[in-house]
Order: C-alpha cells, then sequence, then structure tokens
C-alpha cells in the first residue's frame, strides 16, 4: 500500500571500534525511511502535528542480521503493513550493491490526541484519508 526507500552511506560518527555501524543507529536509518515513506502522502511528522494527532513508537523491534560497515551504501525500506488501529511499519536494512540483508525490524505507532493526550484506539480519519480509505461512518 505504501513503501518508500532510501539510500544512505554508514558515516565515520556512526561506526564503533570493530568498524561496523553500532546497533542503536539503525534506528535512526530506520526513522529516515518512515519519514520518507510518510512524506510521500505528506503526512510527515509536523502535518500529523497540525491535524490534531502525534503518533509516538509504543513497540520497536530490531533483528540484526549482518553489520553494516563504514562507508557501505545501504537501502532502508518502510513499508505500511497495518493502518485501521494503529499504524505498522516494517523495515528491511540491506547492502544497496548486492541486496543482502542486514537487518529486518517493525514499529507500532498509535495515535495520540494533541489536545487531550489521549490515545485513539482507532486511526483518525484524516489518517485514513491521506491513504486513500474513506473511513467508514461509526
Amino acid at each position: 500500500m505504501l513503501r518508500a526507500e532510501v539510500e544512505l552511506i554508514v558515516p565515520f560518527h556512526d561506526i564503533d571500534l570493530l568498524n561496523i555501524a553500532w546497533h542503536g543507529h539503525y534506528c535512526k536509518y530506520i526513522e529516515i525511511a518512515r519519514c520518507a515513506m510518510l512524506d510521500k502522502i505528506d503526512y510527515g511528522y509536523m502535518a500529523m502535528k497540525d491535524t490534531g494527532y502525534v503518533w509516538p513508537i509504543v513497540d520497536l523491534q530490531l533483528r540484526y542480521v549482518r553489520p553494516a560497515q563504514f562507508e557501505q551504501r545501504i537501502r532502508v525500506s518502510a513499508e505500511l503493513v497495518e493502518w485501521e488501529y494503529r499504524m505498522k511499519i516494517k523495515y528491511v536494512v540491506a547492502d544497496a550493491e548486492t541486496g543482502e540483508v542486514l537487518a529486518k525490524g517493525l514499529t507500532v505507532q498509535a495515535a495520540i490526541d494533541v489536545v487531550n493526550r489521549e490515545m485513539s484506539y482507532a486511526s483518525p480519519a484524516v489518517f485514513l484519508e491521506k491513504l486513500g480509505i474513506k473511513p467508514s461512518p461509526l
């Protein structure tokens, strides 16, 4: 339904003493892909807030398969796989040249009303409209 891919080069400041990307930086890599995906439907973080909702991450899972190396060109994909009650996004981090998978993951985000700070138990109509889905009447 909604997918985006970005290419990055692992910079020097992301590596550890073993000359590989420190595991915590993968969160940054998937965040970049997630932002690119949401920008495709004009629902980036500032647009979200302007519609009255924010979507904090309530669950994050990453599985590391192979380490990314200094100056390696990587491709990070983000794909929306659930949208009715939450935003669930799957990620793949792979070598840009060979396609070899380096990591896989997912995030779950819940809609929070900006004014009353309450969690919504269904995706807001504005999000569904951005996806091209007509919200069902209650």
